[in-house]
């Protein structure tokens, strides 16, 4: 038997396949000499159309004779034909792009009545490829098959090429090894299908599973879930499963939160996930154009490929990102700007139609990336629309672990990183620091490790690459250089406290435990999500140094000063905003004190008139009986030296509870000399007599004004301990501090 074109077609004789394990291989037998005229030019296939019915592959068996096609029971049923019947046979040579995307399977056991059995889709969908990888598969082709230990028949109920379906035509394809296997049974066939999900899994993502840290995130695992959930989980499926579920894919997400969180990267990296085309990726103000309408015309062109695949295939075009970074820049609310052009609005509207329009577009993704989304148009943050809002807040000590450990990776491999470098301190240190924060902190430790090694005599002097090491004091000089913008830096509070802390009796030892109580209070209780506390005192009696230490010992994540000394010559409705502002970004964090330092200069107070800002005073009023939003603990602590004045204005009805912090009496003034260690013993009780009703802040200064001596000079043998102040010095300046 011999073909002349792929056209040509010849009758050959059925015959039994020649041994009984042969039948589950869905392979037709031919003699050796008629195989070569099955032969698919350029590959190593062999293929024959049976009937114009299937499309079986072939192979050579010696007990085969001439003109004789070997096909098994299955084969001989669906065909029509008994052995020793003729039928018609030619050689298939397969279309470009002939590849199964997706293979339905209908499954049953080829004995009836069989016990039941429990099929894991995955594992069977991989045996499957395997065994049958380059063979042709025909919607209603029954094949048999065995499978741990079992004889089972599938029947092809769909067969998608390249993910295009056409019920007016009959479907087949090429199994291969990207097919994915979506597995049916009937309620009688004793089969039970697991882990069907898994296994009917697309290919839009490049990989199977994600390492974040590889991929440059830190600290954004949970996130990154709920993105996958609900932006990607049903684009995993086959498109004919959501068309069941009468569902849509989301088309867009916005990514906000606090600069340098790592909102960009996450959408690069997410574009860099996927299969098929390149994201588009495109900051907001490039859109915008000076000429009428050409702005317009540059968000249509975004989504002009998405259209004409959309237009093509169907469900089944390919999945089109499109990343818009500061998306605040062009999409604000509506009616908002002033330019008299209306271009903002037209952006907003256009976008709208596009993903939500009449003809909107089901293959695209949209991601929004934003610090501002209080500025963004309300409309394009409702279902269907940027539904997926995703918070990429600060990172916690686990997350900022991560962070430093993907940029310090390459220096560890590299033996560049020194032993004595503790990343567990570091990021317990780094309380509020962004990602783009800890870069930068290890790009400033690198720094100080490389300019050891240089010499500014001689800078061409060549550079020893084996002695270049970060050391922790690189990473902790680091530290004091890169100040996190969020929260307050430790140094911010030290500076409420320059003069440290020292044992001032016991009333300001009773407030300061009272507040560590209210810290753990806001920490573990369900019920009290909002604390506040109001400490007053006379001027300079501590109460800024006694707040700035609760901050610092609370250990929260988000510790934040909010002072007049800021908001010098700002007018009352700007100081409103940053004052909101604060608050607004302390409910970010799950933990936070917020430190109101001196109120009545907040609230522009004078006691002649007396005059006071009303617009700061109702804002603060608002947010001090605003509570956080779920899952946020706040402790506000106030200070204030006018607390007849916060009375008379309803600021101390806001606060929960209100300590007195007190001056200093006679003992109190006296254990704080001991531990200043300044006087000889016989003068400290003179000393603190004079200092009876005396605010510690003034005591200080009492104090340094002494150390000088009568010439100046002396104060660093006296506060190193060589030398003692002079009780009738202390004298004369303590009169003048009376005096004046």
């Amino acid at each position: 038997m011999r073909f002349a074109s792929s056209s040509s077609s010849a009758n050959m004789i059925v015959t039994s396949t020649p041994a009984p394990d042969l039948a589950f291989t869905n392979l037709a037998y031919c003699s050796h000499s008629d195989l070569h005229g099955f032969a698919v030019p350029g590959k190593k296939l062999y293929l024959a159309s049976v009937g114009d019915l299937f499309v079986l592959s072939v192979a050579g068996h010696e007990s085969i004779r001439n003109g004789h096609i070997a096909l098994n029971s299955i084969q001989r049923r669906h065909a029509k034909v008994s052995a020793g019947d003729t039928i018609s046979v030619s050689r298939f040579i397969p279309p470009d792009g002939f590849d199964l995307a997706l293979l339905t399977l209908e499954l049953e056991f080829v004995k009836k009545g069989t016990k039941n059995e429990q099929i894991d889709a995955v594992l069977l969908s991989n045996q499957l490829r395997n065994r049958f990888i380059d063979q042709v598969m025909t919607t209603g082709q029954r094949v048999t098959f065995e499978y741990h230990g079992n004889n089972y028949i599938f029947t092809v109920n769909q067969a998608a090429v390249g993910g295009q379906q056409n019920s007016n035509s009959l479907e087949r394809g090429m199994i291969a090894s990207d097919t994915h296997f979506v597995f049916e049974t009937s309620n009688a066939s004793g089969i039970k299908i697991v882990n069907q999900r898994e296994a009917a899994s697309s290919n839009i993502f490049r990989q199977k599973e994600f390492n974040l840290q590889s991929l440059g995130i830190g600290g954004l695992s949970a996130e990154f879930a709920d993105i996958f959930r609900r932006a990607f989980a049903s684009r995993v499926f086959p498109p004919h499963v959501t068309t069941k579920l009468g569902i849509k894919h989301v088309k867009g997400m916005l990514l906000y939160g606090p600069p340098g969180t790592g909102k960009t990267l996450m959408a690069r990296q997410i574009g860099t996930m996927l299969n098929g085309r390149e994201p588009k990726i495109v900051n907001g103000p490039e859109v915008l154009s000076k000429f009428v309408g050409e702005t317009e015309k540059n968000v249509r062109d975004l989504f002009a490929d998405a259209e004409n695949d959309q237009r093509t295939h169907g469900d089944q075009s390919e999945l089109h990102v499109i990343i818009f970074d500061e998306i605040d820049a062009i999409c604000k609310s509506r009616g908002s700007t002033r330019d008299g052009t209306g271009v903002h609005d037209s952006i907003v509207n256009q976008l709208l139609t596009k993903i939500d329009g009449v003809e909107s577009l089901n293959n695209v993704l949209l991601i929004g990336m934003t610090n501002r989304k209080d500025l963004l148009d309300e409309a394009l943050l409702r279902p269907g629309r940027l539904e997926v809002q995703i918070e990429i807040s600060l990172p916690d000590e686990n997350g900022r672990l991560q962070i430093l450990q993907i940029h310090t990776n390459k220096m560890k491999e590299n033996s560049f990183l020194a032993p004595d470098v503790n990343l567990e301190e570091l990021a317990a240190r780094t309380k509020n620091y962004s990602g783009a924060e800890l870069e930068g902190v290890v790009k400033s430790a690198v720094s100080y490790a490389l300019n050891r090694q240089l010499s500014l005599d001689d800078l061409t002097k060549p550079v020893d690459e084996e002695s270049i090491k970060v050391t922790m004091d690189d990473f902790l000089n680091a530290l004091h250089e890169i100040i996190p913008a969020f929260g307050a830096s430790t140094d911010d509070l030290e500076r409420c406290r320059l003069n440290g802390m020292v044992d001032c009796g016991d009333r300001n030892k009773h407030i300061y435990q009272r507040a560590m109580l209210l810290v753990e209070q806001v920490k573990v209780s369900k019920g009290s999500p909002l604390v506040t506390c109001l400490l007053e005192g006379p001027s300079g009696s501590g109460k800024s140094a006694l707040a700035a230490t609760v901050g610092i010992d609370s250990d929260f994540p988000y510790v934040k000063i909010v002072s007049a000394e800021a908001m010098i010559g700002l007018l009352e409705s700007t100081k409103c905003a940053q004052i909101v502002k604060v608050f607004e970004d302390a409910y970010k964090s799950p933990l936070s004190i917020i430190i109101l330092d001196d109120i009545e200069r907040l609230l522009e107070y004078v006691a002649i008139g007396p005059r006071f800002s009303n617009i700061i005073s109702q804002t603060l009023l608002v947010l001090l009986k605003r509570l956080p939003p779920k899952g946020k603990k706040l402790l506000v602590i106030g200070t204030t030296s006018e607390v007849g004045f916060l009375d008379s204005v309803g600021i101390c009805d806001a606060f929960s509870i209100t300590y007195h912090v007190p001056i200093l009496k006679t003992d109190d003034a006296k254990k704080v000399l001991e531990q200043l260690n300044v006087f000889a013993g016989e003068d400290i009780d003179a000393a603190a007599e004079a200092l009876n009703d005396m605010p510690i802040k003034k005591l200080y200064m009492l104090i340094e004004m002494a150390a000088q001596g009568e010439l100046g000079g002396s104060s660093e043998a006296i506060f190193s301990g060589r030398e003692k102040i002079k009780i009738s010095h202390f004298y004369d300046c303590l009169q003048d501090i009376v005096r004046y």
